[in-house]
């Protein structure tokens, strides 16, 4: 099994913004930004652009395809 592991709460703090400000940066709910950053959401491939657009960085700097102890 794969999952999707990112680095938006280590972004966001970086920039010094609240969950809310990113949120309103990107056109989502705080909620919906805790819950990628806790990596219970996986966002749309639009909202994943829009997160890595905010930070100035490519897609592989924010989000990484990471295997699950299963995949062998």
């Amino acid at each position: 099994m794969q999952y999707l592991r990112n680095h938006v709460k280590e972004l966001r703090a970086r920039h010094d913004w609240t969950q809310s400000e990113l949120g309103e940066k990107v056109g989502a709910t705080r909620q919906t930004i805790a819950s990628i950053e806790k990596g219970d959401y996986v966002p749309s491939l639009l909202l994943g652009l829009l997160l890595c657009d905010t930070f100035g960085l490519p897609m592989e700097e924010v989000f990484q395809l990471e295997k699950g102890d299963d995949d062998e």
